[in-house]
Parts: structure tokens; sequence; C-alpha cells
């Protein structure tokens, strides 16, 4: 049972999430138009395919929020860009994105556990989406032929 205190909580969350999320949609619309090179319709396919999945997550949140009786978020969450387009720029900059997400996702988890059944699985439904995603941006991060988890520090 979720106290009024906790209710407000997790709308604040599921409000925070809808912001990043909708930040993605931009990003991602943003980056699929600044990709050049031979590899360039796979790639745009694959950005295209992300802004429109983070508009689904987005949504998904922002009915949590009605749900609970909670008002959405008109606000977006930080657009900050390198300015550089090459796809390795890009790919950190979505790798870093998609890290906020997931945090988020977590919090939600935290504050709903043993709480709400409903949201604790729609946040793990979330989690499962976003490492997955996560670990697609560090294969594509990785040089070919290298098996490595690919990490930032070493870069």
């Amino acid at each position: 049972m979720l106290t009024e205190k906790t209710k407000t909580e997790i709308i604040t969350t599921l409000n925070q999430i809808m912001e990043i999320e909708l930040a993605g949609v931009v990003r991602y619309t943003h980056y699929s138009l600044m990709v050049y090179g031979y590899n360039r319709i796979p790639i745009v396919d694959w950005l295209k395919g992300n802004a429109t999945e983070s508009l689904t997550h987005a949504h998904r949140a922002g009915e949590m929020v009605t749900l609970l009786g909670g008002h959405p978020s008109l606000k977006i969450g930080s657009l900050l860009e390198t300015q550089q387009h090459d796809i390795g720029y890009i790919l950190h900059e979505s790798l870093a994105h998609e890290k906020s997400a997931i945090k988020a996702y977590y919090m939600l988890l935290e504050q709903a556990e043993g709480k709400s059944i409903l949201l604790e699985e729609y946040a793990r439904e979330m989690i499962v989406a976003e490492e997955t995603h996560l670990d697609e941006v560090n294969k594509m991060l990785r040089k070919p032929g290298e098996i490595n988890v690919y990490d930032e520090k070493n870069d």
C-alpha cells in the first residue's frame, strides 16, 4: 500500500523518467540527422528506433503518473551534447543518457518495492529494456573483434 508521501515521491520519480525519456526522443532524432558515411542507413534506422522507443517509454511513465493521480511533467531532461557528430561521440552521449535512465528506473524500483507490485514490475521491465539497450551501445563501442566489455575509463 502506498502512503501519500511515497505516492508523491514516486510521481516525482516517474516525472523525472518521463523527462529523461522525452530528452531521448529529441536526442536520438537529432543524432539520426547527424550521421554521415557508408554505414549511415542502418545507424540512422537504429537511432530512429531509439527515438520511437524513448517516446513509448515517456508515454508509459506518464500513464503511471496519471494512474497515481498525478500530473505529468511538461519538462524535458538535459539535452547537452558535445557538438561532435562522429558516431563514436554520439554513442558515448547515448551511453551517458541510458545510464541516467537506468538510475531513475532503479530509484523507482527502490521506492515501490514491497508497496506496489504494479510499479515494481513496471520498473523491472524498464530496467531490463534499458540495460539491454546499454549493452547494445557497449557492443557498438567495441573495436571489431574485441570481446571484452567496453570500458570508457580505458578509452
